[in-house]
């Protein structure tokens, strides 16, 4: 039996507060469930359950698990984007803010690990919002580390490259430091990051 009625338009956002609140609770909810059991595991009635809410009330707002899973992605982007450019904010330079920020999202994905991991699965399960979630962050990205270059903040290189680079190693730090082990120390995980990049490999 399919999980979603057919032929139905894609339900328009929620008007009223309570409208918003439960959506938000089936946000939440598939946070917590597909996170945790993965998106092939996870199951509508299982985030309805979750929820606390009847499985129907579930399609006046997502028409499918896959609708309510890249929601999930976009969510992501859009809270990591706002919660690094309120981390970096008054930051000094842009070394500053690269190391403010390489905590602060070490932080958030400490905090909030299903989430991390539903975009980590959207590489396989919706690999279009996969790769606009990670070249949003990489345009605005680029464009922050050009702008610096032109300050004399740091010196000149491929910004785009650059970008790619240390978003690279904060992902995997995350989950290496903030995913699989979660006592680990981050302020010292950051100084060692950066220790490396003033300084590089050189002896």
């Amino acid at each position: 039996m399919p999980e979603a009625p057919q032929n139905r338009q894609p339900a328009s956002r929620p008007r009223t507060r309570r409208g918003q609140d439960t959506r938000n609770a089936i946000l939440r909810a598939a946070e917590a469930v597909i996170g945790d059991s993965g998106f092939a595991a996870a199951s509508i009635a299982d985030i309805t359950r979750k929820a606390g809410i009847a499985q129907g009330t579930f399609y006046i707002y997502f028409q499918s698990k896959d609708e309510v899973f890249r929601e999930l992605v976009l969510e992501m982007g859009k809270l990591t984007r706002a919660f690094l450019a309120d981390a970096v904010a008054d930051a000094p330079d842009r070394l500053t803010a690269e190391r403010r920020g390489l905590r602060a999202f070490l932080g958030f994905v400490s905090e909030r690990p299903t989430l991390y991991n539903i975009v980590m699965e959207a590489r396989f399960v919706a690999p279009d919002a996969y790769r606009t979630y990670y070249t949003t962050f990489a345009r605005g990205y680029a464009q922050n580390l050009a702008a610096a270059v032109k300050e004399g903040e740091i010196r000149e290189g491929d910004a785009e490259t650059r970008a790619w680079a240390l978003m690279g190693m904060a992902i995997t730090l995350g989950e290496r430091f903030a995913i699989w082990e979660g006592e680990a120390d981050l302020d010292a995980v950051v100084a060692e990051v950066f220790d490396m990049l003033e300084r590089g490999l050189r002896q």
